[in-house]
């Protein structure tokens, strides 16, 4: 096995996937929710794993299960989970997309001009975590994730308006309103950056748009600074 090889890439964006190096491994079911536990949890004692990934089993059966599925997973691999007395962890020499773009939306929340425009688009741009898992932990993870690029997308949308990158910043807030479609923010970040290339038309279509789509979802109207926005603007 090459040095690159000894690299690992767990990825849950989109779906589940371990690879060494360029070689994609089939992982069994239990060591999928150990990885991806750990890959987001960064760290857990056995006790909280083995009642957190087996629950409806006895505790000596569960703890059993942990024990057989840390064995599959280090059989024939460098091993990837690093055990610290009665905690476990992923080897540092493991990266993990879900890992990396949380770490990024927090970034660019704190300071959105940390951050290049389109390599902001790219570390934002991921795909949802895990879909088709509904344990509680993942569900929980998956909101946070999905709250987090919400933010940072409205921060690079607000971002890269003021600096005239309107293609780059109707990307992002579009990228928004598609993960959220209610969320008024989003859409007055569509809005702003149709006003700032003044595109009149367009502003007042999406506008309306929503309008339409939150008195049929939630039988409210816009924010009354949404209508001043689209008043000033038509003024």
């Amino acid at each position: 096995m090459t040095t690159a090889d000894r690299f690992a890439g767990l990825y849950l964006l989109d779906r589940f996937r371990l690879e060494y190096g360029a070689t994609s491994v089939d992982v069994c079911a239990g060591g999928q929710r150990l990885l991806a536990y750990l890959g987001l949890r960064r760290h857990a004692t056995r006790a909280v794993l083995a009642g957190t990934l087996w629950p409806d089993v006895t505790e000596e059966r569960a703890h059993g299960s942990l024990r057989t599925t840390l064995w599959r997973l280090h059989r024939e691999r460098p091993p990837i989970v690093r055990s610290g007395g009665d905690t476990l962890s992923l080897e540092d020499t493991v990266h993990v997309d879900a890992r990396a773009l949380g770490e990024s939306a927090l970034r660019v929340v704190r300071s959105p001009g940390s951050v290049g425009g389109e390599s902001a688009l790219d570390l934002l741009f991921g795909g949802d975590l895990l879909p088709g898992w509904y344990e509680e932990w993942v569900l929980f993870e998956r909101e946070r994730l999905r709250q987090l690029r919400l933010h940072a997308l409205d921060s690079v949308a607000e971002h890269l308006a003021t600096q005239g990158q309107h293609a780059l910043a109707l990307e992002a807030a579009l990228e928004s309103v598609r993960m959220e479609p209610l969320r008024e923010s989003a859409h007055r970040a569509v809005v702003s950056v149709h006003l700032a290339e003044h595109n009149i038309a367009e502003a007042v279509r999406h506008y309306k748009a929503f309008r339409t789509l939150l008195l049929a979802e939630l039988g409210v109207e816009p924010s009354g600074q949404f209508f001043a926005m689209m008043r000033h603007a038509m003024t």
